[in-house]
């Protein structure tokens, strides 16, 4: 049974991989065929959260993860509204942990796509992204959580549906309002239908496969158990393949698309995404999903990550293919330490509260 699980999770993984080689193919940014934390600053731009012309646009991919997601859920009977645990807080580590990719140049997904394109960079990303989750375990294993939730109003949990709903109105529409790129990674994008395709593709595997990039190494670590780990490998493996079938794969540091080399930044940006991921119980995808199927912790994370988005291109934190900037590695360290000092208050409250008796 379980290697049947395995493989089903391997194949799931390899499906997603393919997915954003042909993405990419067929018009998106370089290396960049999914890219959840790109996705959503381009979102941010568009609704004119931020004012970075070259990356304003509504991915249609987006749309397709929440509402792919959502419709599975709803078929299974997985949709369920429930929140209540810390909200604030997780949107907090959201805001945070999108300074983090951005300053990076992409989420854990696109760290794993750029690797099976040849980006050696995003190797000393995936180091500092599992150093980040081994961190968050040694905070798990003293205590560390954000408490249960509780269900709620059904009418909470369609929230993010319904924001999918508006945005591919407002996709489709393209009110004068809305902003989108001339040029730019904004301006870059594979045709909408097929977008819209994939994403609902990928949202519905997804929610059934409950991948999630940190849970991958955070549970071979901690439990013991590398299910998700064939998922992670399944989306590298297939994604090179296709890439060097496609004339795409380039081994290197050098000239990558959308990417730099300043390696103690990119172990340390996504440093701050694998902590972050492990305090939340999920990476940006994994919080995407989740909030597609009623969760409304994880839709107060995504909520996080498009104002992180937002602030990171408004006071010039995120990087560029030159590097990253002065303002971003700050923000960075102290991103890190605020994160820290909050798992260790936690904790300490939690033992506070054992010791009492509640």
């Amino acid at each position: 049974m379980k290697k049947k699980q395995n493989l089903m999770i391997f194949i799931g993984g390899a499906i997603i991989g393919i997915i954003g080689a042909l993405l990419m193919h067929f018009g998106n940014p370089g290396n960049m065929g999914i890219c959840v934390a790109c996705f959503f600053r381009d979102i941010a731009g568009a609704l004119g959260l931020h004012g970075a012309k070259g990356v304003q646009y509504i991915r249609p991919e987006i749309i397709g993860f929440i509402l792919g997601a959502f419709i599975i859920s709803m078929a299974t009977g997985e949709f369920r509204a429930k929140g209540g645990s810390n909200p604030a807080l997780r949107f907090v580590y959201g805001f945070l942990m999108m300074i983090g990719a951005l300053v990076f140049l992409g989420c854990p997904l696109r760290m794993l796509l750029r690797i099976g394109a040849g980006d050696l960079n995003a190797v000393v990303g995936l180091l500092g992204f599992i150093g980040g989750i081994l961190v968050g375990i040694l905070f798990i294993k003293k205590g560390y959580s954000l408490g249960r939730n509780h269900d709620q109003s059904k009418l909470s949990g369609l929230i993010m549906p319904i924001f999918a709903v508006i945005l591919l109105v407002l996709a489709l529409a393209k009110p004068m309002f809305i902003n989108l790129s001339a040029k730019g990674p904004g301006s870059m994008h594979a045709p909408f239908a097929m977008s819209l395709a994939a994403g609902l593709i990928v949202g519905a595997i997804l929610q059934r496969t409950r991948l999630c990039t940190a849970a991958g190494f955070r549970d071979a670590v901690l439990i013991k158990d590398y299910h998700f780990l064939y998922g992670i490998i399944g989306i590298v493996l297939a994604n090179a393949v296709l890439n060097m079938a496609l004339g795409q794969f380039k081994l290197g540091f050098a000239e990558q698309p959308i990417a730099h080399s300043e390696h103690l930044w990119n172990f340390l940006s996504m440093g701050l995404v694998g902590l972050t991921a492990v305090l939340l119980g999920g990476c940006p995808i994994r919080q995407t999903i989740l909030a597609s199927q009623g969760d409304t912790d994880a839709f107060m994370t995504v909520i996080g990550l498009i104002c992180g988005a937002a602030a990171s291109h408004n006071f010039n934190l995120a990087s560029s293919g030159k590097g990253t900037t002065p303002s971003g590695r700050v923000a960075v360290i102290v991103g890190l330490v605020l994160v820290a000092i909050a798992a260790c208050y936690i904790i300490a409250e939690r033992k506070k509260g054992a010791h009492n008796g509640k």
